[in-house]
């Protein structure tokens, strides 16, 4: 039997060398719209220019059950300066659940079916608001982040650990530097320099920041290489923390890269960083969507900064971000509630598990999930 349910969720919890060309490389498919669709580039500049408010709708499918069988979707949990997680509605032909990590406050829609139910189904309607972000870097007059949650955004994580070669490169990146805007610029700008977008890798990567490191291989996607930034934060007494979530609307500004297809968002998964800096708070930053502009933006791959496509994005995205993004939360080694796999390493896509093991989260047409938005005008 069908059953739906709307409520209002919880309120999120406070806790809350340059790279030389690699010949053959691809240019991976994207979640932007179509070219044609977009309109010219123009100057990247986000400003906060007031809300948007979207629905977004996961609907997930399961094509082949076997036994019991389990869904968790992220739910908004998100809120901010920069975006208030609303209500959610939601229906499904199993037991449907609302429900947390119970440790970092990722909140989840969780699903179960039962070994005789058919065409097993849930879909899930998240309503956000969103702005864009921007940082007045003259005035210092954001209020003192509790110092529990610092510390909590200090802490290192499976992927991400502060010591040994991590904090050798942050000191080493920051040499010089004495205030925390200086060290966070100085790490963004290394980040930039010295990693690039990987289009092989699936998925937004896997956030395996020391591996990256000891190998040499600095190539990734988002997961991959602000994760890095978050590290190298840490590493060094800077509170850092990734911000999971997906692309929501096209660029204000044209850039296909840094935009969603509403119709269509598999694939539009992107995370970005946030960097606490005394006197300004939580600051936004984005070293990642630099390296995607510069290597997928424009037919050829960019490996200069100052190029009049990449310097505005460069610019802007060290202490903003453009509102057409929906953040899921901050939270790492997520351990799902009543899964037999593995914790997460993140927890930004839909994720499932039958007696055959757990889905891959990665292949959206093989696990048949289909994510879409729509802006409300209100």
């Amino acid at each position: 039997m069908t059953t739906v349910v709307r409520r209002a969720f919880l309120k999120n919890s406070a806790c809350s060398a340059l790279a030389a060309a690699i010949p053959g490389f691809a240019l991976a498919q994207n979640a932007a719209a179509p070219a044609a669709a977009m309109p010219l580039r123009k100057h990247f500049a986000p400003q906060s220019s007031g809300w948007r408010t979207f629905d977004v709708t996961t609907r997930v499918d399961i094509l082949q059950p076997q036994g019991v069988t389990k869904v968790w979707l992220p739910v908004p949990s998100v809120n901010s300066g920069y975006q208030t997680s609303l209500d959610n509605t939601f229906s499904s032909n199993g037991v449907a659940t609302l429900d947390t990590d119970g440790r970092q406050g990722a909140k989840m829609l969780r699903v179960e079916f039962g070994p005789d139910d058919k065409s097993p189904y849930v879909e899930l309607t998240s309503r956000v608001r969103t702005q864009n972000r921007t940082t007045d870097w003259s005035q210092k007059s954001a209020p003192a982040e509790d110092a529990a949650t610092l510390r909590h955004f200090t802490r290192p994580t499976q992927l991400i650990p502060t010591g040994g070669l991590v904090r050798e490169t942050a000191l080493g990146a920051t040499k010089g530097a004495s205030t925390d805007v200086e060290k966070a610029q100085m790490l963004y700008d290394w980040i930039v320099a010295n990693t690039y977008r990987d289009p092989k890798v699936r998925g937004c990567g896997e956030g395996d920041i020391n591996g990256m490191l000891e190998t040499g291989n600095l190539g990734g996607k988002c997961a991959d290489l602000n994760a890095l930034m978050v590290g190298l934060c840490r590493s060094i007494g800077l509170p850092a923390r990734d911000v999971y979530g997906i692309r929501l609307a096209p660029s204000a500004f044209g850039y296909k890269e840094l935009s969603g297809n509403a119709a269509s968002l598999k694939g539009a998964q992107h995370c970005r960083a946030e960097v606490y800096l005394k006197g300004y708070g939580w600051v936004a930053m984005d070293p990642a969507d630099v390296a995607k502009v510069m290597r997928l933006e424009t037919p050829d791959w960019i490996k200069d900064v100052k190029h009049p496509v990449v310097a505005p994005v460069n610019k802007a995205l060290f202490g903003g971000w453009e509102g057409n993004w929906m953040a899921y939360n901050t939270a790492h080694d997520v351990a799902l509630p009543q899964a037999s796999g593995p914790a997460l390493g993140f927890f930004m896509y839909p994720v499932g598990e039958s007696e055959a093991g757990r889905f891959d989260s990665y292949a959206p047409d093989d696990f048949k999930y289909q994510i879409t938005a729509k802006e409300i005008i209100i």
